[in-house]
């Protein structure tokens, strides 16, 4: 069976961070990563190169697929900053339509830049997504 390719690693969440060269979306990086802190209670960790993820569970699928991935997370991708959340957790449709502009892929949502979208919202989409994890997963 496949192994994972985004694995937890020792790199540094700050070096990440500080090496995007966006002022801007630098900012907006740290400020995601400090909801997502807030919601997990834990602190940020690098997930391979390019994910700054929180928390982790460990899954198992009926196929016996299984490893371990991060509660939530976010990347500076090359157009927008990806905030990894859980598909289907409570209200998130509701709160989707009431966040800002953003596109929603089946459990990544895509923000260009924080002035776009309303904070509060954000922040309980990430918490509902954690507590969803929490829920499935223990």
């Amino acid at each position: 069976m496949a192994e994972n390719k985004t694995k937890p690693t020792d790199a540094s969440v700050e070096t990440y961070l500080s090496a995007i060269e966006d002022d801007g979306r630098r900012k907006d990086c740290e400020k995601i990563a400090a909801l997502m802190s807030k919601s997990t209670r834990c602190p940020p960790r690098m997930w391979g190169t390019s994910i700054v993820g929180f928390d982790s569970y460990h899954y198992r699928y009926e196929s016996g697929r299984e490893g371990d991935a991060c509660v939530t997370g976010l990347s500076s991708r090359k157009g927008d900053i990806s905030v990894y959340l859980t598909a289907g957790s409570s209200n998130q449709e509701a709160l989707l339509a009431r966040l800002g502009r953003h596109k929603m892929g089946k459990a990544c949502l895509y923000i260009r830049k924080l002035s776009d979208v309303d904070m509060g919202v954000l922040e309980q989409l990430i918490a509902g997504s954690v507590a969803e994890v929490k829920r499935l997963y223990g």
